[in-house]
């Protein structure tokens, strides 16, 4: 016989008992978009304590439109990352084609094999500093956050940060407010118009520490340093998520 108080029980268990293992974490990423989900995966494969902290139900940012709602991305480059974990990339016209519903899918996937995980619905609302350094997140739930309840959060000890949260780039405007960036002006340059070919580079190029213990990847690198936005190509995303875990591999 089906107990409904059971189910309630086995759900509430489950999650607290995964939550309470992971107060304690080596990297925390705010962002389940292709960058975020791509550091995830190298980061976890090599050892590293990981999770992802999605402020949506769904992981995967703006990849599932793909360009205006059809549903397939363009590369020029980084298509290994995608064939890595099993997308089937074919040419067209000098660029490689994906299915966007594929390449999220198998993104997300991958990510959880490798060990990281994603904890869906929670939002980042700031950030804990000690010594001048980040040393984790605060995090509450994104119903919470929406419906404006005076709720307060609960923090989340991480020994780097990555802020993978895209065009808006929400950890390092958190940051900026409170401290200042590494960048020219000490602020958030802000993301330029379209420029497919020099967004692409610019994303790669951009990624890396922008104060101490945190670090940005894919568009929110851009917006960060007032470089282009690239729409739905997607290569730049992938390479600066690869990126951004071989840096923190190295630094912690």
């Amino acid at each position: 016989m089906i107990r409904d108080i059971e189910i309630t029980k086995i759900i509430v268990k489950t999650f607290l008992e995964e939550f309470l293992d992971n107060l304690e974490i080596d990297v925390a990423i705010a962002g389940a978009g292709p960058s975020g989900l791509t550091a995830a995966r190298y980061l976890a494969r090599s050892g590293k304590k990981v999770v992802v902290f999605e402020r949506h139900l769904a992981p995967g940012g703006g990849m599932w439109g793909g360009g205006i709602g059809y549903p397939f991305v363009v590369m020029k480059q980084g298509k290994e990352l995608l064939e890595e974990v099993g997308v089937k990339c074919f040419k067209r016209d000098g660029y490689w084609v994906a299915s966007s519903i594929e390449a999220v899918s198998k993104l997300v996937s991958s990510a959880i094999d490798s060990g990281a995980k994603i904890f869906n619905g929670i939002t980042i609302e700031d950030v804990m500093v000690k010594d001048g350094k980040i040393n984790g997140v605060v995090i509450n739930w994104s119903a919470i956050k929406e419906a404006k309840m005076h709720v307060d959060p609960v923090s989340i000890e991480a020994k780097c940060v990555i802020d993978a949260t895209g065009h808006d780039c929400d950890i390092a405007r958190i940051v900026e407010k409170k401290y200042g960036l590494n960048t020219p002006s000490k602020r958030i340059e802000g993301e330029k118009a379209m420029w497919a070919d020099e967004g692409e580079r610019k994303t790669v190029e951009n990624t890396g520490e922008i104060f101490p213990g945190l670090y940005v990847t894919g568009m929110a690198a851009n917006a960060v340093f007032g470089a282009p936005r690239m729409g739905p190509i997607f290569g730049g995303m992938l390479l600066s998520g690869k990126k951004v875990a071989e840096i923190i591999i190295k630094k912690i």
